[in-house]
């Protein structure tokens, strides 16, 4: 099986194995005060919709961060979503913390073994070395879950809407990606996707930091996705960018419910990357056959 189909099948599993999710306790007030989350990749967004979504009670950190100011972690409890359980600099942290937590798919890792507890991560996969879809939904779940009370909607009608959407949207090949709160660390994952299955320029940025920022960087026909509501603030926003002709994304998804939020743009970040591969007649993601950025990568995380 070829990565791309391996990732579209990874997709697809998402559905039935959020009816069999196991979600977590909510930690008290207190307990969330003294929380951290890290991880990198993926999974530092995972990290990142944690900690809005404890409304910033619970904190979230690069794992060099606090390899290199270890103050920040002093007297609190550690958690680490990693899916390999392989990431050097989470293991180093780990071995400095007094209580720490793997939020792992791999109980007989490094980062299982040094850690004072494991959380395990149980989604199904095509047993394929690709792009991280379930893995991350499922990691980004358990870490929300762990700091709010969450019920899981029904995500058939959510999944239909993103799939739709993404079908009928157009990129160019630098792409902006923008958020805020809880839609941010979703940017980021969205980005990801980007760099791992085509290999293209994107960028993520708070919706307000865009404007002082990466629009002075624009070029005409380039793609701006926006992760919020439409609401005045991104109706003009809209407006202004389309008079200087950029190719603008949208989506008009309506929900009171920020799980359903978060499941929508996941599913969307995954599905846009993957239809324009398709359209481009990729077997694999850009990341697996990038050999020699892939050993650096390795070198680096490993």
């Amino acid at each position: 099986m070829k990565t791309l189909e391996a990732y579209e099948k990874d997709i697809q599993l998402q559905s039935s194995f959020l009816k069999q999710f196991q979600k977590q306790k909510p930690l008290s007030e207190n307990q969330q005060k003294n929380l951290i989350f890290t991880g990198s990749g993926d999974s530092l967004a995972s990290a990142m919709l944690a900690e809005s979504f404890s409304d910033f009670k619970a904190k979230s950190f690069d794992p060099l961060d606090l390899l290199k100011n270890k103050h920040l972690s002093k007297n609190k409890t550690v958690y680490f979503i990693s899916i390999s359980g392989k990431t050097i600099s989470n293991i180093k942290v780990a071995k400095m913390a007094k209580k720490s937590i793997a939020i792992t798919s791999n109980l007989n890792s490094n980062l299982a073994k040094t850690c004072t507890g494991t959380i395990l991560l149980k989604s199904p996969n095509s047993d394929v070395f690709t792009a991280g879809s379930i893995s991350f939904l499922e990691s980004a779940l358990t870490c929300i879950s762990l700091v709010k009370n969450i019920s899981i909607p029904d995500d058939s009608k959510i999944y239909k809407q993103a799939f739709a959407d993404a079908k009928k949207s157009k990129l160019s090949k630098r792409i902006f990606v923008l958020g805020n709160l809880t839609t941010y660390p979703l940017a980021m994952y969205c980005a990801a996707k980007f760099y791992e299955i085509l290999g293209y320029s994107a960028y993520f940025e708070r919706i307000e930091q865009f404007s002082h920022m990466e629009l002075f960087s624009i070029k005409k026909g380039d793609t701006v996705i926006i992760f919020e509501e439409k609401n005045s603030h991104n109706i003009q926003l809209v407006k202004n960018l389309k008079k200087i002709r950029l190719n603008i994304i949208h989506p008009n998804f309506k929900s009171k419910n920020k799980i359903s939020d978060v499941l929508y743009y996941t599913y969307f970040s995954q599905l846009l990357p993957l239809f324009e591969a398709k359209k481009k007649r990729q077997l694999d993601c850009h990341f697996v056959l990038a050999k020699k950025l892939r050993s650096v990568s390795n070198n680096m995380i490993y």
